[in-house]
């Protein structure tokens, strides 16, 4: 087989992965461990809740629940940095000048701003920018045909946040989504894992290079978002990589 029928092969793999994926996200049905039919399928939110305001008036629905944080396939490649986006994510950087991130006397690892994985969290939930502002869009998408509002997961009681609704009487409260910008009171974020060498005696080295054997993730040797939350597994409270009796422990000795 030459390179290019591997290729071809390949591709018919990819398009016919991505064509269950859509129907699946289209039927608004929740697939067990995966973003599809989940809060984070922006495909599926309105079968889902049972109604019809959200899509093509609140966010653009694009067709593909996976590029509102991953290049489209005919995008693959292609610099989003170059456009103002997430190193190597199709989302726009957020103002990374504006976070106030965890600190103390203890923390030696001090962080200016968060890795580009975090700042994919966050281009969401510091309720800063529109859920679907995405550097690029599916081939086939009519941006002239777009009436959508581009509503901000924010809390505020305004026409371009979810909190218009979302308020906790109109619609569930999307506060507790809402994150915002001051960080000094989450969990610190994008630091050094302080495990990797057996010097501190309050943290348990890593299983792996990956992290933990319970699903628990380092990122270049950092802690991220995404090292305790896994977005594509929504089967799980908070999306949790572990159970939460025992997250901190995975990490934390005491």
């Amino acid at each position: 087989m030459t390179a290019k029928s591997r290729l071809t092969v390949n591709s018919v793999h990819i398009s016919t992965a991505l064509v269950g994926m859509l129907l699946v996200a289209a039927c608004g049905l929740a697939q067990a461990g995966t973003i599809l039919g989940s809060k984070h399928d922006f495909t599926g939110l309105n079968e889902k809740a049972g109604v019809v305001a959200m899509s093509r008036v609140a966010f653009a629905d694009y067709g593909s629940p996976c590029v509102y944080c991953h290049l489209p396939p005919e995008k693959e490649g292609a610099d989003t940095e170059e456009f103002g986006g997430i190193p190597g994510w199709n989302r726009y950087q957020p103002a990374t000048g504006a976070y106030e991130l965890y600190d103390s006397r203890t923390l030696d690892n001090k962080v200016r701003t968060p890795s580009p994985i975090s700042l994919l969290c966050l281009s969401c939930h510091d309720g800063t920018m529109s859920v679907d502002m995405t550097v690029f869009q599916p081939d086939g998408w009519d941006s002239a045909a777009d009436a959508s509002l581009h509503v901000r997961l924010n809390g505020g009681n305004d026409l371009m946040n979810c909190g218009k609704c979302h308020n906790g009487y109109a619609a569930h409260s999307i506060e507790i989504k809402h994150i915002g910008s001051d960080l000094q009171n989450d969990h610190p974020i994008s630091m050094t894992y302080a495990g990797l060498t057996a010097r501190d005696p309050d943290y348990w080295p890593p299983d792996n290079a990956d992290g933990f054997e319970n699903g628990v993730k380092l990122y270049d040797n950092r802690v991220e978002c995404a090292t305790c939350h896994n977005v594509h597994n929504p089967d799980v409270n908070l999306l949790l990589r572990t159970g939460a009796e025992r997250l901190c422990e995975t990490c934390h000795i005491k």
